[in-house]
């Protein structure tokens, strides 16, 4: 398990975040261009190691009743991780309708490609159409479904 300073090491890492000292010794790390109601990337960092990412908007991560995911025993590399991906879920998405292609990939680095063609969502393999969807959530869905996540 990472200690509390190699914790905040990673977290005082990533520029977009602003450390903020609360009660009994903890910290939260705060994303003030957050385009949802939440800011708190990191909350109640404590000194024993404990603590938690808000992952409430990240597919495929079990969160608690607050979207919270507690982070005492993840790795550096997991810990950057979840982080990155708070934060791009916190921060201003590109409008789906005016997208026109995005990949995503599996945990085996196979790549799948969503474009939009017309009115359908078309998802890819390279070459090979894998399915046509009538929007961008429903096309996502399946992504997600597929265990496949934005790259």
């Amino acid at each position: 398990m990472l200690t509390f300073e190699e914790k905040m090491e990673i977290f005082d890492a990533f520029p977009e975040l602003t450390k903020k000292e609360v009660s009994l010794g903890r910290v939260n790390y705060q994303y003030e261009d957050s385009v949802i109601d939440k800011k708190n990337v990191v909350y109640h960092l404590h000194p024993n190691g404990n603590g938690f990412v808000y992952a409430g908007q990240i597919h495929g991560v079990k969160t608690d009743e607050k979207g919270m995911v507690n982070i005492r025993n993840y790795s550096a590399p997991e810990l950057r991780e979840i982080v990155t991906a708070a934060i791009d879920s916190m921060s201003p998405q590109e409008d789906p309708e005016e997208m026109t292609m995005e990949e995503w990939v599996n945990p085996n680095d196979q790549i799948l490609v969503i474009m939009k063609e017309g009115e359908s969502w078309n998802v890819y393999a390279g070459l090979d159409l894998e399915g046509t969807f009538n929007s961008y959530p429903e096309a996502t869905d399946f992504l997600d479904k597929e265990g496949f996540t934005r790259a």
